[in-house]
């Protein structure tokens, strides 16, 4: 008897685990660290060098 669609889908599904490559997940968390640091410099060089400490309370 042949396969069906359905077996030969699920059948394609299965990868080896070894083959993973997650480019894109670590593509994600540089572009979230770069900007991370970028929002460290503009709050550091911009907003605190320069000025005086204000404590509010």
């Amino acid at each position: 008897m042949g396969t069906t669609d359905s077996e030969q889908t699920a059948a394609g599904l299965i990868e080896d685990p070894k083959s993973f490559d997650p480019k894109g997940t670590l593509a994600l968390i540089l572009v979230y660290f770069c900007i991370l640091v970028t929002m460290w410099v503009y709050i550091y060089f911009v907003e605190f060098l320069g000025n005086d400490l204000i404590v509010v309370g």
